[in-house]
């Protein structure tokens, strides 16, 4: 969707260059495409309508300031609108209660439900400095409970044990009991989805809900459903009192229908998105950010974010005395920087993060194969012995074969990784006694610097 609307409001800001005022004319030509673009996307047709009447409603007449063109006047409502459709801003998790506060998962089955459990733990172990139970009510899908149990020791939380032939309402109160004399702040209760909604599930957490009174029932859908997602959220709606959503797999269809929808549906904010397998990939749901990647505008905020939770500071701090003191960067110091490289989350996260400008640009790079560069060239240095390491000039034929049988690889792609490290290497040199101040002096340094931010000092809007 992203590239959709992204692409076609580009081309209607150049087509609006120019122009003196937002007229009728030309917001009923943006709205057009704008809706295409939705509809496509997957977003629920009401929603659409009603987005699209709002944007209508705040463009017509407005007089565009003397600095902006009528394009980004326009992108600006878009994004307003956007991002006040998916909720304006961050909705917290609400955990004001008596101990335990007691979170109720629901969705149906394959929405990810016991993976976001496990993630969500993690989260309130971590950013909130909670002790975390968890438990499944999960009686009929096959290895569920194991399941929960594997991601709960993986989070880091202590999990409930509960059996296939017990009853989910059992469960939830020994569960609970449990919590309370183990003195647990946060106690996270999986429970059991089907493939269709059907009366039998909603009849159980409908029971499950009135036992424990949940101080959050926190609806998990797909991102990748659509339509079929919105369906979903009016049957909880009309059977839980829901007061979050978590949108899962949004690193599959990270501008799917689904975000746009399902909160003006349930009437209930979006609180966190599942943007990756792993059980970090749990980010709580900013609207205004995703309303700007929606339009192309990237995530900056998030990018960094994700680089310094990735990046080892401690680390960083010992190379730049390494580099410093002017101490031989060797192939250790290259396989760390490999594995930093891995620990942010893969180059295609980090491009998704970017504005749609730059990431156009970065557009020819395969990042699947970089990426799998990556590891191969990770693999070749672990097959090196720790002297070849620290002593590269060792490696002559006979080590570059062992090595390379080693690594799974042939003898020119460790040939290859050699010659980078001694660029890199020659590079490194240079940074030594002020050596960096010297290429920027040659290179034009602060002047090159100006030419990059446009010559204003800020870069320019993408749009």
């Amino acid at each position: 969707m992203a590239s959709a609307l992204t692409d076609k409001l580009s081309r209607l800001v150049k087509e609006m260059r120019g122009q003196a005022r937002i007229t009728e004319s030309n917001v009923q030509d943006m709205l057009r495409e704008v809706r295409m673009a939705l509809l496509e996307a997957d977003v629920a047709l009401p929603v659409v309508r009603d987005f699209i009447a709002r944007v209508k409603e705040k463009a017509l007449g407005q007089e565009v300031i003397s600095s902006l063109q009528p394009g980004q006047v326009l992108v600006s409502i878009v994004n307003k609108e956007l991002s006040a459709t998916m909720g304006e801003g961050v909705a917290d998790i609400n955990l004001n209660a008596q101990p335990p506060a007691i979170i109720l998962m629901a969705g149906l089955q394959g929405a990810g439900k016991t993976t976001t459990t496990g993630k969500l733990a993690k989260h309130l172990i971590e950013k909130r400095k909670k002790k975390v139970l968890t438990v499944s009510g999960d009686v009929y899908r096959p290895a569920a409970i194991e399941q929960l149990k594997t991601v709960t020791a993986q989070a880091g939380a202590e999990w409930f044990p509960s059996t296939p032939d017990q009853k989910p309402r059992d469960i939830a109160i020994a569960a609970l009991d449990y919590a309370k004399k183990h003195y647990f702040d946060v106690l996270l209760v999986d429970t059991a989805g089907r493939l269709a909604i059907d009366e039998l599930l909603m009849a159980e957490i409908k029971d499950l809900h009135a036992i424990l009174k949940p101080v959050e029932t926190l609806f998990v859908v797909d991102a990748m459903q659509g339509q079929d997602a919105i369906n979903t959220a009016k049957a909880f709606k009309e059977a839980l009192p829901l007061t979050g959503i978590v949108l899962t797999k949004l690193d599959g269809d990270s501008r799917g229908g689904a975000a746009l929808s399902v909160r003006q549906i349930t009437g209930a904010p979006i609180k966190f998105a599942g943007v990756s397998e792993k059980l970090d990939g749990l980010e709580v749901f900013d609207a205004d950010r995703h309303a700007q990647r929606v339009l192309g505008m990237g995530d900056i905020v998030a990018l960094v974010e994700q680089v310094t939770k990735g990046v080892d500071m401690e680390a960083a701090q010992k190379m730049a005395e390494k580099l410093k003191s002017g101490d031989g960067f060797d192939l250790n110091d290259f396989l760390a920087q490999l594995q930093q490289m891995k620990s942010m989350g893969g180059l295609s996260q980090l491009m998704d993060k970017l504005p749609a400008e730059l990431a156009g640009k970065a557009g020819s790079v395969d990042m699947d194969k970089a990426e799998r560069e990556i590891k191969r060239k990770e693999g070749i240095i672990c097959s090196m012995t720790l002297k070849e390491r620290k002593h590269p000039a060792l490696i002559k034929a006979t080590r570059k074969k062992r090595i390379a049988d080693g690594a799974g690889v042939q003898v020119q792609e460790v040939n290859r990784l050699l010659k980078e490290f001694e660029q890199m290497q020659t590079m490194m040199k240079k940074f030594k006694g002020g050596g960096l101040m010297k290429m920027m002096k040659k290179m034009g340094g602060m002047k090159a610097m100006k030419g990059m931010m446009g010559g204003g000092g800020m870069p320019k809007l993408p749009f």
